[in-house]
């Protein structure tokens, strides 16, 4: 049973009147089916008026819910996983394939969990370890150029074992989470969150054979970037911050086996929402 709930809201950029009442409204209905909601004090505008906690929530909450869109969620699932914390995605954003959830079905939603009406997905995240660096994913790890139209050349090997040298402008490891987000757009195939897989995928390569694969999120890669168009490569984990990694070094990708929890509702369908936010079932016969 959930009673605390840990709340995370989306950086909105001058949040207009209609979002600030939205978001207060789902914060209302918060409060009123649980003993305790929390939420950081940066997000005071959304719940003036009611009865919230601004606390640092991962030691006591049983529950955090996301309000915003993959993003979002995206940035809670790398804070809180460690906590063990199941996460609840609301989408306020756009395509949201994390984030099934809607403001207008909410209530519903939260009345169902209550309920126990509801299952417990898990997702394996990734890391990636460098120059006594190391950054964590959900979606992917992208090592790149660090300009855009520029090539390196760069060679993977798996277990110890090469696998090959190429160039290109770059190289995806996208985990199963991350096969419908940037892997998606670059080429790569859409994977059933109940396969525990990961997609190699180069970025734009200049071999004409080159094509992306899949393998166990078991394996243990390394990859080297031998050369490239500026001093040193760059390497990022779900789109942040680019960080540099040094000619040579050896960037070791391996699984974090503590996994995200995501709470789906019992009627979740994921080829539902393939063919609601890819447009699957349109009728391309028939012109809008």
């Amino acid at each position: 049973m959930f009673n605390e709930v840990g709340l995370v809201i989306k950086d909105f950029d001058n949040p207009s009147k209609e979002v600030v009442a939205s978001v207060h409204d789902l914060i209302c209905i918060l409060t009123k089916h649980f003993s305790k909601v929390s939420l950081d004090q940066s997000k005071s505008t959304f719940a003036s008026d009611l009865d919230v906690s601004y606390s640092d929530f991962s030691s006591s909450a049983d529950l955090i819910v996301v309000m915003g869109g993959d993003g979002t969620l995206l940035g809670a699932a790398r804070r809180y996983h460690k906590y063990d914390l199941p996460i609840l995605g609301i989408n306020m954003g756009t395509v949201g394939f994390l984030t099934e959830v809607t403001v207008t079905n909410f209530e519903e939603a939260i009345v169902s969990i209550l309920k126990g009406d509801y299952k417990i997905e898990e997702r394996s995240l990734i890391k990636a370890t460098f120059d006594n660096k190391e950054i964590q994913a959900v979606n992917e790890i992208v090592i790149h150029s660090g300009s855009y139209t520029q090539l390196m050349r760069y060679k993977l090997n798996i277990n110890n074992k090469i696998v090959y040298e190429k160039r290109s402008d770059g190289l995806i490891i996208s985990t199963t989470t991350g096969s419908t987000a940037y892997a998606l757009s670059a080429g790569g195939p859409i994977i059933h969150p109940n396969l525990d897989v990961w997609t190699v995928l180069p970025m734009l390569s200049q071999s004409l054979s080159s094509r992306p694969f899949v393998i166990s999120s078991d394996e243990l890669l390394s990859v080297n970037i031998l050369e490239g168009s500026s001093k040193q490569g760059k390497i990022c984990a779900d789109g942040q911050e680019d960080i540099d990694v040094s000619y040579m070094s050896d960037i070791k990708i391996s699984k974090i086996h503590k996994p995200l929890k995501l709470i789906h509702l019992q009627n979740n369908d994921f080829f539902e929402a393939c063919r609601e936010k890819l447009g699957w079932s349109l009728d391309i016969s028939n012109p809008r």
